[in-house]
């Protein structure tokens, strides 16, 4: 199997094994020097525990040895996304509007590549931000290297 049909299959799996009130975020499959990692990111709206990935990961794990679909040597990671979490599906999108984020561009709009504002909507292939002047700012995902919740001290 291919990264991507591999990040597909562990999605489907994974849906299957979540408990109730957990929400699977994301699955990567990556190589970093000479290993390969398998990383699921699970939230839940009163943050996730220790047991919660653990929980996950042996449920997991015991399925992909029963389906064996992965034939290089990897390891298993599952994890929060963290707070400063790039923002990629829809859902994502819809369940952050009203709060802060930071927009990278692959290309300077009005001489920048960084802005940080307010999610107001995600309509399509356009992303809204509102800036700290009140002004409103409309990218296209082309436009877009990376979007994800700012942190704010």
């Amino acid at each position: 199997m291919k990264r991507k049909e591999i990040e597909q299959a562990v999605t489907d799996l994974t849906q299957q094994l979540l408990e109730e009130n957990v929400e699977l975020i994301d699955v990567e499959f990556v190589k970093e020097g000479p290993d390969y990692f398998l990383r699921v990111y699970i939230d839940k709206t009163d943050g996730v525990t220790i047991n919660d990935c653990e929980t996950l990961s042996r449920r997991l794990d015991a399925k992909l040895d029963e389906y064996d679909w992965i034939q290089e040597q990897y390891f298993l990671e599952v994890s929060s996304p963290g707070l400063d979490r790039p923002l990629k599906k829809e859902t994502d999108f819809l369940r952050n509007l009203g709060k802060r984020v930071e927009v990278k561009l692959y290309q300077p709009f009005n001489g920048e590549k960084q802005y940080e504002g307010v999610l107001i909507d995600k309509q399509g292939v356009s992303l809204i931000i509102e800036t700290n002047d009140g002004q409103q700012l409309t990218f296209n995902e082309s436009q877009v290297a990376l979007v994800k919740l700012a942190i704010i001290f």
